[in-house]
């Protein structure tokens, strides 16, 4: 499998689930009382984030990229939105 193509899948999911954590779940615990939305969606995304960094490390070896670019994809892992625009700035078949 092509390892940006990878990445790019992995992290359009986990930038996807940090956002729907951060502005749907959170807001439903502590705004309405619904804690389990956190705890599925926690899970889900805590899965996703280690894929995300297994995924920035196989393509730091295999492409063989500066490390800079990996820790600014680190970074953008972190980061609401910071997936998508990692992607679009950095990530080219």
């Amino acid at each position: 499998m092509n390892p940006i193509k990878t990445l790019k899948t992995v992290g359009y999911l986990e930038g996807a689930s940090f956002l729907i954590l951060l502005f749907i779940a959170m807001p439903l615990k502590y705004f309405l009382d619904q804690p389990m939305a956190v705890s599925i969606v926690g899970a889900l995304h805590g899965l996703l984030f280690v894929l995300y960094i297994l995924a920035i490390l196989y393509v730091y070896n295999v492409k063989k990229w500066p490390i800079m670019r990996a820790f600014l994809a680190l970074l953008s892992s972190v980061l609401p939105f910071g997936p998508f625009i990692f992607d679009r700035k950095f990530l080219k078949d």
